[in-house]
């Protein structure tokens, strides 16, 4: 049974490390989509197309929803990552990661927050 366990364990650490990269690849494309969606609508805005009173606040709102979201993938792939080996040097690594995009994550709520009032308000 030990011996089955040993011959697994690096198919299984290998399969992870690829969901790794999949979830990473997958933030890639919710942060490139946020980025491109985010310009066309300020394309818009620039060539007068805009109907709405505040298009900068909505455009502000979508594009933090979707970095929000595209961190919590990356930090899914930087835990998944660490599963795979979780010496003290990676769980230290893996800590500071979850600190400052918990930071930045909190944050960037805040300010989607503070643009749905002002975008409700106006």
């Amino acid at each position: 049974m030990v011996g089955m366990q040993l011959a697994l364990e690096p198919m299984i650490k290998q399969a992870t490390l690829w969901i790794a990269w999949g979830v990473e690849f997958l933030a890639a494309l919710v942060i490139a989509g946020a980025a491109l969606q985010a310009s066309v609508s300020v394309l818009r805005i620039l060539r007068g197309r805009s109907r709405e009173a505040t298009p900068g606040e909505r455009i502000r709102i979508q594009l933090g929803q979707w970095l929000s979201l595209g961190l919590e993938f990356e930090l899914a792939a930087d835990i998944l990552k660490t599963a795979v080996s979780p010496g003290w040097n990676e769980l230290g690594q893996l800590a500071a990661i979850v600190v400052i995009r918990t930071v930045l994550n909190l944050f960037l709520q805040r300010d989607i927050a503070a643009a749905r009032r002002r975008q409700e308000e106006g």
